[in-house]
């Protein structure tokens, strides 16, 4: 991750339409790439971009698949 990419989770979060705490959860878990920098955490749009082509129906544990 380069300086002039960085954008802060909240803004990743409006970008992405999720909430700036899901998005903190998936940056702890490792699923979402990240950087902090003092109490501030910080990523790119090609990282979520990343992260949500990761969200596909078959990496959802069957238990959380709504197959209605």
């Amino acid at each position: 991750m380069t300086v002039g990419e960085l954008i802060t989770l909240a803004e990743a979060a409006e970008y992405a339409g999720l909430a700036k705490g899901s998005l903190l959860v998936y940056v702890k878990s490792g699923r979402l790439k990240a950087i902090r920098r003092g109490w501030m955490w910080f990523t790119t749009q090609a990282a979520v971009d990343e992260y949500l082509a990761s969200r596909n129906f078959e990496n959802i544990p069957k238990k959380y698949r709504n197959r209605s």
